[in-house]
């Protein structure tokens, strides 16, 4: 088999409810878009790394650092959307999508969902879960858990199934679902159990070219709107979600505070 192009594209948005233009953020002395540019492009399997941005001053800051920008329409509805557009014309055969405020996240986690695919051809999205902290993060609605068949492959060749499942490749699972809700919920315990029955969703996927294309033109789903998560119109169409499980976590910065601790965490190390 012919070796699969990789592509990580970084979708960036100037606009931001909760913290406007946090993108460039400067107050490490680097843009918080080049920290996770840098990041990605520390990355083994890919090939290119791209910025896919709303906003003329992103591509000048990009710029300025020797990112590869691409300029897509400002009303993308979504950053999903947003890198299918910058990567319709582009020759690649897998996609990762890099959210631009993980200034922290590890490029070892960036391979991992990207094999995931090259692993396992015949299916179309791969993401990332972690194990939970306490059961504070658990409960918060912010952070997305997911459920997965965990046994699915023992499962299918004990009883000798000729499905997809049986014939996965990496230590992986299949997505159940994700809610921002408590689930699995612990009924004897009334709610929440012992922190090691649920898993974290880590916001990092990648995608087939050709399904990223043809999912983002579909219609949003019941669930997708009622939980806010895009990844549930995979779900809700019946297509498989590849997960695997990493130690790594780190914060998306989604606030000015957030980002102060990120800053003071940035500058301890350096």
């Amino acid at each position: 088999m012919p070796k699969q192009k990789i592509i990580v594209c970084i979708p960036a948005r100037y606009g931001s409810t909760r913290f406007p233009a946090k993108v460039l953020a400067k107050d490490t002395g680097k843009f918080l878009i080049q920290h996770v540019y840098e990041q990605a492009k520390l990355a083994k399997l890919p090939d290119r790394v791209i910025i896919a941005a709303d906003d003329k001053r992103i591509a000048q800051a990009a710029k300025s650092f020797g990112a590869e920008c691409i300029m897509t329409n400002p009303d993308c509805p979504s950053g999903t959307d947003r890198i299918a557009e910058a990567v319709e014309g582009q020759d690649f055969d897998i996609v990762v999508n890099l959210q631009g405020d993980e200034p922290e996240i590890d490029p070892a986690n960036i391979d991992t969902v990207a094999k995931l695919l090259v692993d396992n051809p015949k299916c179309q999205m791969a993401t990332l879960v972690a194990d939970f902290e306490t059961k504070e993060q658990i409960a918060d609605p912010n952070i997305v858990k997911v459920v997965v068949a965990s046994s699915v492959e023992r499962i299918a060749d004990s009883w000798k199934l000729k499905t997809q499942n049986s014939k996965l490749k990496t230590n992986c699972d299949i997505a159940i679902y994700f809610s921002r809700s408590v689930i699995p919920y612990d009924r004897q315990q009334g709610g929440i159990g012992e922190t090691k029955n649920y898993l974290r969703h880590i916001g990092i996927y990648a995608y087939r070219k050709d399904f990223l294309l043809k999912i983002t033109k579909l219609p949003q789903t019941p669930l997708e709107k009622l939980e806010k998560l895009e990844q549930l119109r995979a779900i809700e169409n019946g297509f498989d979600i590849l997960v695997a499980k990493v130690k790594h976590t780190c914060a998306g910065i989604d606030t000015p505070v957030q980002y102060a601790e990120f800053v003071k965490r940035y500058k301890r190390n350096v």
